[in-house]
């Protein structure tokens, strides 16, 4: 039904409407400066400079469960607080109250009147009068259990977590060491060292070696490195390391067994994503009369090894054209001989050597500076090489980012102290 009036009653209706939302929202702000002290969302504290309670909200007495009459003129604030509490607010806050005029969010708790602790966040500041004088301590407290319940739930699963890194640490530790072989055979007539390098204690490295007897008195052994870190490194590794061995055993070719790893590596990932590794294999075989080993080397892809001769020199012993190992099926690998006569010694390594980080410059060490480095070892038995670049892996501190293995093997000699 149409109101009386027409168009200027209905606005006069609608300004009456306007009129009495106004009147209830005013209404809603017409609070009390007594009512917004008492019933504030946080606790009010008024003290004498000696502590006494002179006035309190109503939102802190009902934390406490206690009255007024209690507290005003009789406690003071440090007498609201735990043990605890009251121990800093003597020693810290108090001290430093006076001191600077104002503290702010400090955590402390309360001991409510049923024995319960209630924490909260306290700022207090001092009013002073026109001429500077101390008058009262106002001190505002926030309710900060929700905030203690967010903080130890943060403590348990950072604890948690601590815990699971640990556990997986160790897991990890255990699984590389399954990797890499406990101790070396000892090879008639031949020094042997080796040395491995954990560039973090959380995670799997994908560098390994062996050395091992063969039939006819003869030996193998290799060194390589596996593309990535983590789980899957180690699956590769594990792979190429009993790949390695069986192959050795059925056919020693060094080249052929380059060959039937990387037939093994395409065959079991060739429907993921390519794993590959670098490889060196050698074979060791005795020359007669204490005269040494004949030693022939197959590459793939790996840095090559350091040849350190009795007579002081070094040179890097290469196998050009070797291709990766896994990457593809077809792939060529090259070879290299070399004849080892007492006081020779030859160290293979991983690519985490060269590419450490000199913290100083920032630069990689680089092939050229490991020559220069072991060029001033020369003449060296196996174990002291390995003992001098360990030397030098110490002083690259936090420029190791990477796992390193080495393996020496040298014919024992007349050696010049390195």
């Amino acid at each position: 039904m149409a109101r009386p009036g027409g168009e200027e009653a209905d606005g006069s209706w609608a300004a009456g409407d306007r009129d009495q939302e106004q009147l209830s929202f005013s209404a809603l702000l017409d609070d009390s400066a007594e009512d917004l002290y008492e019933n504030a969302p946080c606790g009010y504290l008024s003290t004498l400079m000696d502590g006494r309670i002179a006035k309190v909200n109503g939102t802190l007495l009902r934390w406490l469960g206690r009255d007024r009459e209690e507290l005003v003129g009789r406690e003071q604030f440090s007498d609201l607080l735990t043990v605890g509490g009251r121990l800093y607010h003597e020693t810290h806050f108090s001290p430093l109250l006076r001191m600077q005029g104002e503290v702010n969010g400090v955590a402390l708790e309360l001991r409510a009147a049923d024995g319960s602790r209630l924490p909260v966040l306290v700022t207090s500041v001092v009013k002073r009068d026109s001429s500077g004088e101390p008058l009262l301590i106002r001190t505002t407290l926030l309710d900060a259990r929700d905030r203690r319940a967010y903080e130890q739930e943060l403590l348990r699963a950072r604890q948690e977590a601590e815990r699971e890194r640990e556990r997986l640490r160790r897991l990890a530790t255990t699984l590389q060491r399954t990797l890499i072989p406990p101790a070396l055979e000892p090879v008639p007539g031949l020094d042997v060292t080796a040395h491995y390098h954990f560039a973090s204690s959380d995670e799997v490295g994908g560098d390994f070696y062996d050395l091992f007897p063969l039939a006819a008195g003869r030996w193998g052994f290799f060194m390589g490195d596996v593309r990535g870190k983590g789980a899957e490194a180690a699956v590769v590794t594990s792979l190429a390391r009993y790949t390695l061995r069986a192959a050795a055993v059925s056919d020693p070719v060094p080249a052929r067994v380059l060959a039937n790893l990387n037939t093994a590596l395409n065959q079991q990932f060739q429907d993921d994503e390519p794993r590959f590794c670098t490889v060196i294999f050698g074979l060791l075989e005795p020359e007669g009369g204490d005269r040494g080993f004949h030693v022939v080397l197959a590459g793939g892809g790996h840095p090559p090894a350091v040849l350190l001769r009795a007579d002081g020199t070094a040179d890097y012993l290469p196998t050009p054209g070797g291709q990766l190992v896994g990457v593809v099926q077809d792939a060529q690998f090259t070879t290299a001989v070399v004849e080892l006569r007492p006081g020779d010694t030859m160290l293979l390594y991983t690519d985490g050597l060269t590419e450490a980080r000199d913290l100083a410059t920032g630069e990689r060490y680089g092939d050229e500076a490991l020559l220069d480095f072991v060029r001033a070892l020369a003449p060296v038995s196996a174990p002291r090489a390995v003992q001098g670049v360990t030397g030098l892996l110490d002083s690259f501190g936090e420029g190791l980012d990477d796992d390193i293995a080495l393996l020496a093997v040298g014919v024992p000699g007349r050696e010049t102290p390195a």
